[in-house]
């Protein structure tokens, strides 16, 4: 089921508008990301062999849909980095400090849309604006619409999965070491991946 109405490819007239299928319209509202079935994470080249896996366990977020157009769809990020979390604790210490993140002087990574589109089926792209320590520099995210439900708990539910590609040194994070064998320690590419689950937010009393 795609979250957005594609246009008829058929001929129609200026005055007709694509039709809106009723299920999808409702999905329309605002929904708030829920951490606890959510996942950000970032996958990074090491030694030039292997990859590290980790995540930031703590994040919030809010996302606005539109049923019935994407552009008007939007989404807001906020990232703990001191939540860090690659299953080394002198590795997360590390990636902390000042030499990467320095959390303790920028404690949060975020993410502000700036345009959101359908690029087919189940498939869309959110464009934004990412804000790593003290550097904001543009984002598109690819994201598959994985669908909506209504859990056990009443609440209504959508979730999305996605990810970008990013070059750390375009934020400022270019602490390296060189290998004895050629190369350096850490890739400068990182692959971002985000696993959304989002409650939509009651309706207001009337």
């Amino acid at each position: 089921m795609a979250l957005f109405t594609r246009k008829s490819t058929a001929a129609t007239t200026v005055t007709e508008a694509p039709a809106v299928d009723p299920a999808l319209a409702a999905l329309t509202g605002t929904y708030t990301i829920d951490p606890s079935h959510s996942s950000i994470g970032f996958t990074v080249r090491h030694a030039m062999v292997t990859n590290v896996r980790g995540s930031f366990g703590e994040h919030e977020g809010t996302l606005v849909v539109d049923g019935t157009d994407p552009a008007n769809s939007s989404a807001s990020i906020d990232v703990k980095i001191a939540s860090v979390d690659t299953g080394i604790a002198d590795r997360d210490g590390h990636l902390v400090s000042g030499d990467f993140f320095d959390a303790e002087k920028f404690p949060h990574m975020t993410f502000r849309s700036t345009k959101a589109e359908q690029l087919g089926g189940e498939a869309y792209r959110i464009t934004g604006d990412l804000t790593i320590k003290d550097v904001t520099r543009p984002l598109a995210i690819d994201l598959e619409f994985n669908g909506s439900a209504t859990d056990v708990y009443g609440n209504e539910r959508v979730g999305f999965e996605g990810s970008a590609d990013i070059l750390r040194s375009d934020w400022g994070l270019t602490w390296n070491a060189a290998l004895e064998t050629g190369g350096v320690m850490v890739s400068d590419k990182v692959k971002l991946t985000f696993d959304i689950s989002a409650i939509k937010a009651a309706a207001p009393a009337s």
